[in-house]
């Protein structure tokens, strides 16, 4: 009988922890950049599209993307007397943190956001994308225990305040009725993020806005088709496109690599990525929607990175 050499043994590659820490980063950053096309797209979409139709039809789309993952995704013999499709079902103790995550990211802050872009421009609207790094923060610091620290608070104050002064200069320092709106919104999606961002810990990131997803089809179904029926459609080139990329972008892709990144770097660190989110939404915005920006905007955008370079150094 012969044995196995070494030559041909099945070796195990060890991740080190720079490289998980680096891959965690280059994701949470790929989710910043697919969120900072929702604004824009979800201005594509209302030109097609009333607010709640485009809301609940985004939901609907992304759960049918996720329900489609989860049926396909393979589960280990053991655990398949538990599974939905291929996929184990979540634990009971998972499913108040799932419910969280749908009510924030779901639902709340797309409808909350989708209703203030009616009569708020993106580049006001980026404002709650610039305090929600600072808010994630501060939520996950009271409901995980994380403890950042005080050069980690510094930067992000300092990189918080920097976008804020930018946003609101960009809007012209005018607070419209939308405000509500948008701090509704940074609130709930806050609270999303780090639920989905503790879950992910023990869950695969994707799964959890996947089941969040579902979670919800037995309300946005029904919501999509009573909207549908009560607000005209006009679909354009722009209308579909925006609507595509907010559901399958915006609502699952951008999530999945997002939760994945918060995962492995952290809620708090993870969080400060998104300093950047509202100068990539104000590109966007240039590129796609012909808004135009100030000399302001390079500036800003070197004052972030150096405080995003600060909090990803800052030991929590």
């Amino acid at each position: 009988m012969r044995t196995q050499s070494s030559a041909t043994a099945p070796t195990t590659i060890a991740v080190s922890g720079p490289t998980k820490a680096s891959a965690g980063t280059l994701q949470a950053a790929l989710g910043v950049i697919a969120f900072s096309l929702t604004f824009p797209a979800t201005a594509w979409g209302l030109e097609g599209f009333g607010p709640w139709s485009l809301v609940a039809v985004r939901s609907v789309l992304a759960a049918l993307i996720a329900g489609g993952c989860l049926l396909a995704v393979g589960v280990p013999p053991r655990e398949r007397s538990r599974a939905w499709g291929r996929v184990p079902l979540p634990t009971r103790s998972h499913w108040p943190g799932l419910a969280v995550v749908a009510a924030g990211v779901v639902v709340g802050f797309p409808l909350l956001t989708t209703l203030a872009l009616q009569t708020s421009t993106t580049a006001h609207a980026a404002v709650v994308v610039g305090l929600l790094p600072l808010t994630t923060a501060l939520l996950s610091a009271l409901r995980v225990g994380t403890r950042p620290s005080r050069t980690f608070w510094t930067a992000a104050l300092a990189g918080a305040a920097a976008v804020v002064a930018f946003t609101v200069q960009q809007s012209g320092g005018a607070l419209t009725s939308a405000d509500l709106y948008l701090f509704a919104a940074l609130l709930v999606c806050a609270a999303g993020y780090t639920e989905g961002g503790r879950l992910a810990r023990v869950m695969p990131g994707w799964q959890v806005i996947g089941w969040a997803l579902v979670l919800c089809l037995p309300l946005t179904v029904p919501a999509a088709a009573l909207a549908l029926a009560y607000e005209p459609v006009q679909l354009t080139a722009h209308s579909v496109t925006g609507l595509l990329w907010v559901a399958a972008g915006s609502q699952f892709l951008g999530l999945v690599v997002w939760y994945r990144g918060m995962a492995a770097i952290g809620i708090p660190k993870a969080s400060q990525l998104q300093l950047a989110q509202p100068l990539l939404t104000l590109v966007w915005s240039v590129l796609l929607l012909g808004e135009h920006l100030t000399v302001a905007a390079p500036l800003t955008a070197a004052a972030v990175l150096v405080c995003i370079a600060v909090t990803q150094r800052a030991r929590g």
